[in-house]
């Protein structure tokens, strides 16, 4: 069970029952929220997230029995369900226990764990119980200085690509950048799978498993199998290719272009495909969602549980298409190590970090495999905000966290592992969600949630390791409504917490002034804008005023909003005149600003230099707003030439040189 992390003191509608009972699940009665103002939560939301445990609290003689069943688990319990423990420290367990190491030798330890284990993952065994041990790392490396970009790798494109940007462009991209610009790092927006039927999942942040690769970003021309194929099948796969970018992407489009185009090029691969066990449930959920649909629980019922027997029969029934999945699987290998070794071989100094998604489509590949470690009928958000005043869902399903626990913490760890064998480091989204997550129960609007805490040492345990092991650093996203003990423990941890200019303000200062970036957070990626925030041009413009109160997002006056956006702009721009920057390019002004940064990395994106006004993703939004959709408007050779892309990172390059 998770310990309680959570505040048990009782609200005005909850009872000091149902708090006890809720803080013995991590369930949060009352938070602060983004204005530092103590929001109670109501009894009748708090029951329906003990719901999502299957907890009855529904009335005082159900919270009464599940609170007895709770004080007799604690009472006898002797060990908790998985141990995670940092390097170098002791940790007392009140019984003899022998450690399993992970070669395989056992270790006698008494009824403490020593100092001196080794890192990695072991077992404490005692009696019959044996309980996976974490020996996780103390604090990671320091990560290096640079410079570089945070990329939507959807919205390249060149003449190479088909429709969108792809593998090939960011093994380019990432080359000529540390070739031509000097940078040093390259973020990549998710790139995990998602279910190959119609529609095609456009959002990165909800991929249908965060284990494996998304083959709509595969460049078909660069497999081996195109290298090998006859002429007349090279004729037919290029005939496919969408004759130009669109406006706006389309998924759909490209995913069938390149589906098709591998289907015929895949009697030319050479090599049988190794379906392993989690693999081979993957590459099962494809074939059965090309049949049935991207989503599950709306396939016929049989079909719903990956260990029966009707799915092994459709397993055998559909082998070809598992293995073609498979396959797909194999081919985003092998393109995204070349982008890795690519980036690394023309000098980039930390190199590619992927970006993890918080949370994976509740209909997806995950869920379906790993359905008893969801809460599958939750939906992760955020509370409401001064950016998000109506709060935000994500339509994400949380992880349970005392399953997780229960599970030894594997599948986060294979997530984390999926990430990283791709990738230099590794983005964590929303990091605060390693301390507790924003839980929505069902049928409540995005506002009417209340946090669930997680077992914050072992998961940040867990990542440390995982990195450490794959030599990468490790960036988390913690802006937003956060504790401070996240970002304290972060930096405590080695891991780089996030620097926004538009956050970056004394918020308990007269006139909320903007603070100079040579104070900012040293141990920190700064940027000056994100994917859910306007770009330079657009917040200069006021662009993400405009759009939000056409669409009807907003929970003050239109001219409010434009007045504040005027005054932020306004105070900014005396910043950079006080830091003595010439403001006749804003863009290049900021960017100098930028450069000015104590944070260790600092970033910038491609539409932030080349002009784009519309933001990539506005929240609150699926289809009102054309999110995840929005090409560059220059190819990726045009970029390179662009004379607003060397002018805006000039001080970047100047400030952060490679070595």
């Amino acid at each position: 069970m998770q310990s309680p992390t959570a505040s048990g003191s009782p609200t005005p509608d909850v009872s000091p029952e149902l708090a006890e009972l809720a803080a013995a699940y991590g369930v949060a009665t009352h938070y602060e929220n983004s204005d530092r103002v103590e929001v109670q939560v109501e009894a009748e939301v708090v029951v329906a997230v003990l719901a999502q445990f299957d907890v009855d609290a529904s009335s005082e003689e159900s919270i009464r029995r599940a609170l007895e069943g709770v004080r007799a688990e604690r009472a006898s319990a002797d060990l908790p369900p998985t141990i995670v423990v940092r390097a170098g420290d002791t940790r007392e367990l009140g019984r003899e226990v022998t450690v399993e190491l992970e070669d395989g030798t056992t270790r006698a330890v008494g009824t403490t764990l020593p100092a001196d284990l080794p890192l990695g993952w072991h077992h404490v065994v005692a009696g019959e119980r044996r309980v996976p041990l974490a020996v996780v790392p103390a604090k990671l490396p320091e990560v290096p200085a640079a410079w570089g970009w945070m990329l939507q790798l959807y919205a390249l494109h060149s003449a190479g690509s088909w429709g969108m940007g792809d593998f090939g462009d960011l093994r380019t991209t990432a080359t000529r950048s540390a070739a031509e610009l000097g940078a040093g790092v390259l973020l990549v927006n998710p790139v995990q799978a998602f279910a190959p039927a119609h529609p095609v999942e456009r959002s990165p942040y909800s991929p249908s498993s965060r284990r494996f690769a998304n083959p709509v970003y595969l460049r078909v021309t660069d497999t081996e199998a195109f290298a090998r194929a006859d002429e007349a099948t090279r004729t037919k796969v290029l005939a496919l290719a969408p004759d130009a970018v669109p406006d706006l992407i389309d998924y759909d489009a490209v995913w069938d272009a390149k589906r098709t185009a591998l289907e015929l090029l895949r009697p030319h691969h050479p090599r049988p495909v190794e379906l392993d066990g989690d693999l081979r449930d993957f590459a099962t959920f494809g074939a059965l969602a090309e049949v049935h649909g991207a989503d599950w629980r709306e396939w016929p019922e049989a079909l719903r549980d990956p260990a029966g027997p009707e799915v092994a029969a459709a397993r055998a029934e559909l082998a070809d298409r598992v293995e073609f999945h498979g396959w797909l699987q194999q081919l985003c290998h092998e393109q995204l190590d070349e982008v890795r070794l690519a980036a690394r071989e023309a000098g980039m100094t930390v190199g590619v970090v992927h970006d993890l998604p918080v949370g994976v489509h509740p209909g997806g590949a995950d869920t379906w495999a790993l359905r008893d470690v969801f809460a599958a009928r939750v939906r992760v958000g955020a509370p409401p905000d001064a950016f998000n005043q109506q709060g935000q869902d994500w339509n994400l399903p949380p992880w349970r966290p005392d399953r997780l626990a229960e599970a030894g913490y594997a599948p986060f760890r294979d997530v984390i592992r999926g990430v990283l064998q791709h990738a230099d480091g590794i983005r964590v989204d929303h990091i605060a969600g390693l301390w507790r997550l924003w839980w929505i129960p069902p049928g409540e609007p995005a506002g009417r949630g209340t946090y669930v805490h997680y077992d914050a040492e072992a998961m940040l345990g867990v990542l440390a390791l995982e990195a450490h092991r794959a030599g990468a650093v490790v960036v988390g996203e913690d802006l937003g409504t956060v504790e401070e003990i996240v970002t304290e423990t972060m930096h405590e941890r080695g891991v780089l917490s996030s620097a926004v200019l538009w956050f970056q303000r004394d918020w308990d200062a007269p006139g909320k002034p903007f603070v100079r970036p040579a104070d900012w957070d040293p141990h920190a990626m700064a940027s000056i804008s994100t994917h859910d925030l306007p770009t330079v041009s657009g917040w200069l413009e006021a662009e993400h005023v405009r759009v939000r109160a056409e669409l009807g997002l907003l929970d003050r006056p239109v001219e409010q909003e434009y007045t504040e956006a005027a005054a932020e702009r306004s105070a900014l721009l005396d910043l950079v005149a006080r830091e003595g920057i010439p403001a006749d390019d804003p863009v290049v002004a900021l960017h100098t600003l930028l450069a000015s940064a104590a944070s260790r990395l600092v970033l910038t994106s491609p539409a932030d230099v080349v002009g784009e006004r519309r933001q990539p993703n506005l929240p609150g939004t699926i289809d009102q707003y054309p999110n995840w959709r929005i090409p560059l408007p220059v190819t990726v050779d045009g970029f390179f030439a662009d004379a607003r892309v060397r002018a805006a990172v000039a001080p970047l390059k100047a400030a952060r040189p490679l070595p």
